[in-house]
């Protein structure tokens, strides 16, 4: 509980700040903006239950980096090269973050989706796709994240990003989703 007033107060001193500066440059656009922040500002004054209970909603909501486009946790993918089932080096911040993230939210749960492009045979595509799987499922325990937090799933070539037949289309369907 502690936690949550602290991270309200917070976000509350954020926006207040935020929204003070842009009232001198441009009065029109920036207005909606301090109306809105303005009662967030007071929400520590208050410090009723009520008020922190109120907020609370929408600190957290601004919080949660899967819903922020500009965070690491916005891109949901890691691809591989031809025939290769290994998390690449520039993937790994991302399963990273995101094990790092469903460390700290037990509550939630991924299901990792192994992809392939459509060279080799269904079956091999499938024992490849859940090596992919597999690869970003122990990359996240390592990371903190419990196993029962983690479904691991092969799809190989039956769920292509892109269905054309050339190299390009083969690097976006070489991939691993992970889907909240």
């Amino acid at each position: 509980m502690k936690k949550l007033v602290i991270s309200v107060v917070l976000v509350s001193l954020l926006a207040a700040c935020a929204s003070e500066k842009p009232k001198e440059p441009v009065a029109p656009p920036k207005a909606a903006a301090p109306v809105d922040a303005a009662p967030v500002a007071e929400t520590p004054a208050a410090a009723t239950p009520e008020v922190a209970e109120k907020a609370a909603p929408t600190a957290t909501a601004e919080i949660d980096q899967l819903n922020d486009s500009s965070s690491i946790l916005a891109k949901r993918s890691t691809y591989y090269p031809f025939d290769v089932s290994v998390v690449q080096e520039a993937d790994k911040p991302l399963v990273q973050a995101h094990a790092k993230y469903l460390s700290e939210h037990p509550e939630r749960n991924v299901r990792l989706e192994g992809n392939c492009d459509e060279r080799g045979s269904n079956e091999y595509n499938l024992a490849l796709g859940q090596r992919r799987a597999d690869g970003v499922k122990k990359m996240l325990i390592l990371g903190g994240t419990k196993a029962s937090q983690i479904k691991s799933v092969s799809y190989g070539e039956e769920k292509p990003k892109a269905t054309g037949h050339n190299e390009d289309s083969w690097k976006q369907n070489r991939r691993t989703d992970i889907v909240y």
